[in-house]
């Protein structure tokens, strides 16, 4: 057997843009951002408009309990690459647009129980999590995104190439799936794809991804369901109706 093997895997990593090089600024306002919305580990790409000191810049987020990763392509391409840094070609340029409908839900969370737990004071009331479904109801065009952070995504219409959707939970599209579909993400293992018609670009769950001309050849142009199995792999089920 070989002692190396490569296998597809998106990084989850947040993208943090700064349009300072006050690092003092940059503590205050990220902190509190990281805190209510992000774990301790959460990988990061940097990117700047203004010129910045790398290697202090790095420390301070490390300092935040970030994982810096790369930079993007620019002004502090030069200083990463003289430390060995990564460098990134920067995203492509896409139009978030909103979707037609939000819904939301708000469920209490469990709260938890311990069996050696005697007091019978009341628990404290545990926080709501809150779900959104996001439904869209026209073509998402070549260079439109739609970005559902907290829950599922429903299109109602099909996606063109050159588009994207990204949710955090699952992702229906009753029609043509030409763009990129990224369902979990953030990690979600139990999400996943429903789709009329598969002829997309890139698809993925929880950063396991398929490009289009690894999808298999018997589910193209079809209605499939996509989830992981045990083994964290793509699994393309042909729909029957």
């Amino acid at each position: 057997m070989a002692d190396i093997r490569i296998k597809g895997r998106m990084v989850n990593a947040i993208r943090i843009t700064l349009d300072t090089n006050d690092h003092d600024a940059i503590r205050q306002q990220l902190s509190p951002m990281l805190q209510k919305s992000f774990p301790a580990g959460t990988l990061a790409v940097i990117e700047s408009s203004v010129e910045q000191e790398l290697i202090e810049l790095i420390q301070l987020l490390i300092s935040l309990d970030l994982q810096p990763m790369a930079v993007t392509e620019g002004l502090l391409a030069d200083q990463a690459r003289s430390i060995q840094f990564p460098v990134i070609p920067p995203d492509r340029k896409l139009e978030q647009i909103k979707p037609t409908k939000e819904q939301s839900a708000e469920t209490p969370a469990a709260p938890e129980t311990s069996a050696a737990a005697v007091s019978t004071a009341p628990a404290p009331e545990a926080p709501a999590v809150r779900h959104v479904t996001s439904y869209h109801d026209e073509i998402l065009r070549t260079g439109q995104c739609i970005v559902q952070n907290s829950g599922d995504i429903i299109l109602n219409a099909g996606i063109n190439s050159g588009s994207e959707v990204i949710a955090s939970g699952n992702i229906h599209i009753y029609g043509i799936a030409r763009g990129r579909v990224i369902a979990g993400a953030g990690g979600n293992i139990a999400a996943r794809i429903f789709c009329h018609s598969l002829e997309a670009e890139l698809v993925s769950i929880a950063g396991t991804y398929c490009v289009a001309d690894d999808i298999p050849p018997h589910v193209v142009k079809k209605s499939v369901h996509i989830y992981l199995n045990d083994q964290q792999e793509l699994v393309f089920e042909a729909l029957q109706f």
